[in-house]
Order: C-alpha cells, then structure tokens, then sequence
C-alpha cells in the first residue's frame, strides 16, 4: 500500500506537462503558423465559418464514435454507412419529395447496420475490426448497387438547408453538431450507461462478475454510431446537393484519427468527448490551413497518417503514465 501511495505513482500526481498539454500546445502552434503564413486569410470570420461547417459531418461521427470506442471498439463500417444513409434519402426524395421522409428511413438504415455490427461483436463475438470491415464492404457495395455507381442529383430546397442554411449566423449543420455532442456527452458522464461504457472499456470481465450485461451495453453502442453515421451522410447530402455512393468514406480514418487525438487530453488517455472535438478542431484547421496554402491533397492524407500515428504514441505514453 506504501508504494501505491507514493507521489510517483500517486493517481493524482500531475505528471510531465508534454504529455498532459502537447496536443493542445501543438494546436496552438498550428494556429500561429496558419495565421503568420496567411493572416488575412486564414483569421477572418469567413474562413473561421468554413472551418466549423467543414468539420461538422467530420464531428457527428467522431462524437458517436466516441462511444463505440469507450467500451474498447471501433466501427469501420461508418464511412460506407453515411454514404448509404445519403444515397437513401436521396432516393426518396426524388421518388417522394418528403424531406421528413428521406431523414427517417436514413436513420432506419442507421439504425439496421449498428444493430448488425453490434449483434456480430457483442453476441456472435466477432473482433470489431473483423465485424465492422466486412459490413464496411458489405454497405460500400449495397450503396454501388442501389446508384448503380452514379451520383443522384435533383434534391429539392427544403431538404438542401439542413446541410446549407443557418440559424441566424449560426449554420444548421453546427447546430446539428452541438445537439449530438451535447447527447453523447450526458450519456457517457451523467447517465448510468456512461459509466458502464467506461468500465467495459477498463475491465469487462469484472463488470460480467458484477452482474453487468456487458453483450447488450457493447450492442448499444454500435447501434449510437449507426445512428450518427446516418445523420451526418444526411447533413453530408445536403451540403454537397447530391448523394455519391463513395462520399462518405474519408470520415472513417478521420474520425478514428479524432478520437485518438482526443485520448491525448483530459482523463489520462481514455477516450473522451471534450477531447474528440478539440481533434475534430485540429483536423479541420490544418486541413484548412493546407488548403489555403496550396499544399497536395495527396501530401495532407500523408500528414493525417502522421498524426495519428502521434496522437497513438502519445496516448499510450499517458496511459502507462497512468
């Protein structure tokens, strides 16, 4: 007890300041590079607005993935799945028009696929990388198939301001984020589930013993990033006006890649959503910021790779830390 009670593996000791503040001293960092190299534009009040409504479908998923990677999963299957959820409620609105309509038979598929990826991990007791690859291909193709390949266009107005129009200065897709964010937030720090999310993450076999049902809270959570994957190729189709079958598949590396970041701030190393958003900011501004100074797209995906590779290494230091 003596030695669990010393100051140098105190829980409570503060520990070095670099793994504790070097995201955020390196967001910091990128913020002052972005803003020497291209003042006036990268600090205006526009450019500001294109950042939070370019990272808004990045965070929906990144906020719901969060969940699924609190109890020590992964999900890739939500790329291919906010395609699908587009494509789906683009069909319907050219077959129907009903705006309402297109949204909830895109949470539906949403809702069918979490289910799937959650009763193939949770009670068939498939590895998550294994379950959620295969439904990822698996989603990817039904999306080619139902669009035969092609992008569907002609969506009416009323189901374009979802992913374009504003509340005030405030853009809708934004407001969409902070509802979800605000969910997922009391879910995992004020509700019972959260804390049974987070102590499947930490120990599942001694909350099997404790009487939790550890198979239907694993389950839940791929049904919540199901759900999120859906709204956000909602909000991605009406942004973009149309619905491609491959659109959304870059949100799965980054969202993942957000989450990582965000395990390296706030509750030593464990996913968090605080955290998750401060690495959907990252990502945003630097893609911004590369953006505007002209850099490769093939150059950013490298500097991606790279930082998750980081926000890995530095959270596996804070967790030994720990």
């Amino acid at each position: 007890m003596s030695q669990l009670a010393s100051p140098k593996t105190s829980p409570t000791s503060r520990g070095p300041v670099l793994p504790r503040y070097g995201t955020l001293l390196g967001f910091f960092g990128i913020l002052v590079l972005f803003a020497a190299l291209k003042p006036g534009v990268f600090l205006s009040l526009t450019n500001f607005r294109n950042v939070l409504e370019q990272v808004a479908i990045l965070a929906i998923v990144s906020c719901t993935m969060t969940v699924v990677m609190v109890v020590g999963d992964f999900d890739l299957s939500v790329g291919s799945l906010a395609s699908l959820a587009g494509v789906t409620s683009a069909i319907v609105l050219v077959g129907n028009g009903s705006t309402p309509l297109a949204v909830l038979a895109a949470v539906v598929v949403g809702l069918a696929a979490g289910a799937v990826n959650g009763f193939l991990v949770a009670y068939l007791g498939l590895h998550a990388f294994i379950a959620t690859l295969a439904t990822m291909t698996g989603l990817r193709g039904l999306a080619l198939y139902v669009t035969d390949g092609s992008t569907v266009f002609g969506l009416p107005a009323p189901f374009l301001t979802i992913g374009q129009g504003a509340i005030g200065p405030v853009p809708i897709p934004v407001v969409i984020v902070f509802g979800v964010a605000l969910v997922c937030w009391l879910a995992l720090t004020q509700t019972t589930f959260g804390r049974r999310w987070y102590g499947i993450g930490g120990n599942p076999e001694a909350m099997f013993l404790a009487g939790i049902d550890v198979r239907r809270l694993r389950f839940s959570t791929f049904v919540v990033s199901g759900v999120g994957a859906s709204l956000a190729g909602v909000v991605l189709t009406s942004r973009l006006a149309s619905a491609h079958p491959l659109a959304g598949d870059p949100l799965m590396l980054t969202s993942i890649a957000a989450v990582f970041i965000g395990m390296t701030m706030f509750k030593n190393g464990r996913p968090n959503l605080p955290g998750t958003l401060v690495g959907v900011l990252i990502l945003g501004v630097l893609n911004n910021g590369l953006n505007i100074l002209q850099v490769n797209t093939y150059l950013q995906q490298v500097l991606t790779g790279g930082i998750i590779i980081l926000a890995v290494l530095a959270s596996g230091i804070r967790k030994r830390h720990r």
